[in-house]
């Protein structure tokens, strides 16, 4: 969960950093924690309490931002189950743990700080068995475990306003469109780690998995996979090494381990089979997905009529993928086909009406084609799917002031801006209000 602050700035406010520097040696105390990890006190200015309702606030804008929650649920149940399988042997057993797949096609797994751990379609086909899987969770679970989100925080490393709710910042991927219609981007809200926290969560990640009766060679094969992606770095991995940098150093401490203190678990198994049998829908479509990630990097590179070439190709092959739709959406807008964007976003609401990204969408091309009523009906159903996204705020109010109804369009404009002060959504909102006689 980085970046996501209103204000451009990445240290802490001059009035927090003032209100710190009162405080007593007592009320400092309160501030520490004990790492659940290595018992050490801690600086810690976030509870557990605050770790587990930024995620409640946060998680569900990230798996919209990565099409969902898979509607695959023996998948999801799978993943589940490896997942639940290692949460008693961790640091925190007590936190609220969940598993999830979600629908993008990127690779990567993350975790927030509440507990709320995800792994993309993306990165579970780049696995080979059950064991590497449970690594994958480890690792994420690590990260839950040494509390790094709450760390960053706490050292002013992710910005104050985390806790005050999603903004409307560009994310990494699709930052044009994200600009244009103020979508959150793919890993908008997630932490980015360091070389440490890395290094932190290998280490309690191959623990917790071994612990949990799996083989080491499973964490071996994750580093592996990851050291060789490093290596060629494909466009469809930017956000994994982005958020989780990889080094030859973590493949080598693997084997170190694996070789050494975890020797024992060589007889243990990696329930190859299994993974394959419970992943075997989600390779049924691997090369509709491949063609996914290949039109990701092509819509990076403003290729817009390729990416819709490889989204075509992908829908054929999987002609009621969400995901698919929606970027194929995307797509269209980013070709200024708003008509035909708006109809691949209807048909995403149909195929997932409880997903809001393609409300957004088919809101968003609504608008472009003056169709205002529609579009605010598009917005309102996004917020009663999803809501607290400031973005939608602004849209419904751009929607009303198009039907012509200032007063309500201004009560949305004054909602968008107690939340969101600066950039050009914000200076509209302002100037409207001003014209209108709101703001003196």
């Amino acid at each position: 969960m980085s970046n996501i602050s209103g204000k451009k700035e990445n240290s802490i406010t001059r009035r927090r950093f003032l209100w710190l520097s009162s405080l007593s040696f007592a009320g400092f105390a309160m501030g520490c924690a004990i790492d659940p990890v290595t018992g050490k006190s801690t600086l810690m200015l976030v509870s557990e309490k605050q770790e587990i309702e930024i995620d409640h606030q946060q998680s569900p804008h990230q798996y919209s931002s990565d099409y969902g929650i898979s509607q695959d649920w023996k998948l999801n149940s799978y993943v589940s189950r490896v997942g639940t399988r290692l949460t008693p042997h961790t640091h925190r057993k007590r936190m609220p743990y969940a598993f999830h797949v979600v629908n993008a096609t990127y690779v990567n797994a993350y975790a927030f700080p509440g507990g709320s751990i995800a792994a993309t379609r993306g990165i579970l086909l780049k696995l080979d068995n059950e064991a590497e899987l449970a690594s994958l969770l480890g690792h994420e679970l690590g990260h839950v475990n040494a509390r790094h989100t709450a760390e960053q925080i706490s050292k002013s490393q992710i910005t104050s306003l985390v806790l005050g709710g999603v903004t409307a910042l560009v994310g990494r991927q699709y930052a044009e469109l994200s600009r244009t219609i103020g979508m959150l981007g793919a890993g908008m809200l997630l932490a980015s780690y360091s070389r440490d926290n890395e290094r932190e969560a290998d280490a309690l990640g191959n623990f917790y998995m071994v612990e949990a009766g799996y083989n080491t060679e499973g964490f071996v094969g994750l580093m592996d996979m990851l050291n060789n992606l490093s290596k060629h770095k494909p466009g469809y991995a930017d956000l994994l090494f982005a958020t989780h940098p990889m080094s030859r150093e973590r493949y080598n401490t693997a084997l170190a381990s694996a070789r050494g203190k975890y020797a024992f678990s060589k007889s243990y198994p990696v329930y190859r089979e299994r993974y394959m049998d419970n992943t075997a829908s989600l390779r049924r479509i691997k090369s509709a997905i491949e063609a996914m990630q290949k039109s990701d990097t092509l819509m990076r590179q403003k290729k817009y009529s390729q990416a819709e070439s490889y989204l075509r190709k992908a829908l054929r092959r999987a002609p009621r993928d969400y995901a698919g739709m929606t970027m194929l959406s995307k797509c269209l807008m980013l070709e200024n086909r708003y008509r035909e964007a708006e109809r691949y976003a209807e048909k995403a609401q149909k195929v997932y009406p409880r997903e809001a990204q393609a409300y957004h969408l088919s809101g968003f091309a609504k608008l472009k084609r003056k169709k205002y009523g529609s579009a605010y009906r598009e917005f309102v159903q996004y917020d009663r799917v999803l809501p607290g996204n400031p973005n939608i705020t602004f849209f419904k109010g751009i929607s009303l002031e198009g039907m012509g109804r200032k007063r309500e369009a201004a009560s949305e404009y004054v909602k968008f801006l107690r939340v969101v002060r600066q950039g050009k959504q914000a200076q509209y909102a302002h100037k409207r209000l001003v014209q209108w006689g709101y703001i003196k």
